[in-house]
């Protein structure tokens, strides 16, 4: 009987089962931690993405390892042929020996997915040709992926018969996120959900979808790219471009009420330039500090978490970490902290603690 002494109707038992569905989607809801990864492209975001996997879902099996075998193979054959490019269109160059030449020609035809192995000579005496390591110096001057010396100095490694990529070469792997793609795991039995979207400016336009009941942001800036422009149009800073779309971030409604996690990647990277001599002042002309990695990522730094909660009309509370997300070890240590920072911050705003 109803509450009004009527028979419990077919349709009755349908909305109750309705509300309690809608509440129990709604409890495994708020046990959940959705994190999403933002940033500009070829800042580490995907990397990130594939560290959760290995740190928290077992890592890569020999088959989704296989998978990749195709990405590294275009990655090499596209740094090839970015690397021969350049020995065109810079300028002061020496020209490219005689005897790898034929190889630069084959470099100009279509591309099948696959290396094959009869090449991995050629790909050697390419690699050590006095022009291409001329023009490698020079690459903030030319678009080329971060993994090309990486896979060329193991070349003899990758293109051998029965090849199956380790989970480095895997991270390593560079394929340019469209759509969205989420990673759920489980840590200390709350379930997480790291939603990975583009970051090229093309695939900007679908971060709004994901915008909604997100727990934190953990935007990802590659740090070493001070000295690099755009895959897009070649001439912005991607520094700058980063600072940008990171404060305007910041200040979306959308975020007013979550936690925003700065990644400063590519720590790697970074020392590596500095040591060879490469200054922040190419990107950020008011630097007159010390040519050193520690003043150079807090003057970074600053840059970037100088931005006001446009709710309070306070400094935005932002929680900063150096990142190397190539690093397995570096990214479990720095997720701990993440996560911890995560679960009591939302114990906070619930007033438990």
């Amino acid at each position: 009987m109803n509450c009004c002494g009527g028979t419990v109707t077919e349709q009755d038992k349908t909305n109750k089962d309705i509300s309690d569905k809608l509440k129990k989607d709604r409890k495994e809801f708020e046990d959940e931690i959705r994190l999403l990864l933002l940033g500009a492209g070829e800042s580490g975001k995907s990397t990130i993405a594939k560290q959760m996997k290995i740190i928290h879902m077992n890592g890569f099996s020999t088959n989704e390892k296989e998978e990749y075998l195709s990405a590294i193979h275009t990655n090499i054959w596209e740094s090839c042929q970015n690397l021969a490019k350049a020995c065109t269109d810079l300028d002061n160059i020496p020209p490219i020996k005689d005897e790898n030449k034929s190889f630069v020609e084959t470099l100009e035809s279509a591309f099948t997915g696959t290396i094959p192995l009869n090449k991995k000579e050629a790909i050697k005496a390419f690699w050590a040709d006095e022009a291409v390591q001329a023009v490698y110096t020079r690459r903030n001057e030319f678009q080329l992926n971060d993994s090309c010396e990486y896979y060329l100095k193991d070349i003899d490694r990758i293109l051998t018969e029965g090849f199956v990529p380790t989970e480095q070469d895997v991270l390593r792997s560079r394929i340019q996120t469209t759509g969205i793609i989420e990673t759920s795991f489980t840590v200390q039995g709350k379930k997480f959900t790291i939603v990975d979207v583009g970051g090229q400016r093309s695939e900007r336009k679908k971060w709004m979808h994901c915008f909604e009941d997100v727990t934190g942001v953990l935007f990802c800036v590659g740090i070493s790219a001070f000295d690099q422009t755009l895959y897009e149009d070649n001439v912005t800073n991607r520094l700058h471009e980063a600072l940008k779309l990171f404060h305007e971030i910041c200040k979306s409604k959308w975020f007013s009420n979550t936690a925003m996690i700065l990644f400063l990647n590519k720590e790697d990277l970074f020392r590596a330039k500095l040591a060879s001599g490469k200054s922040i002042k190419v990107a950020f002309p008011d630097y007159d500090g010390p040519n050193d990695f520690e003043s150079s990522t807090q003057f970074i730094q600053k840059k970037f978490v100088s931005v006001e909660d446009p709710t309070t009309g306070k400094p935005k509370e932002i929680y900063t970490h150096v990142t190397c997300a190539t690093n397995t070890e570096n990214v479990k240590v720095v997720f701990e902290a993440v996560k911890d920072f995560i679960l009591n911050r939302a114990l906070t705003g619930s007033g438990l603690i």
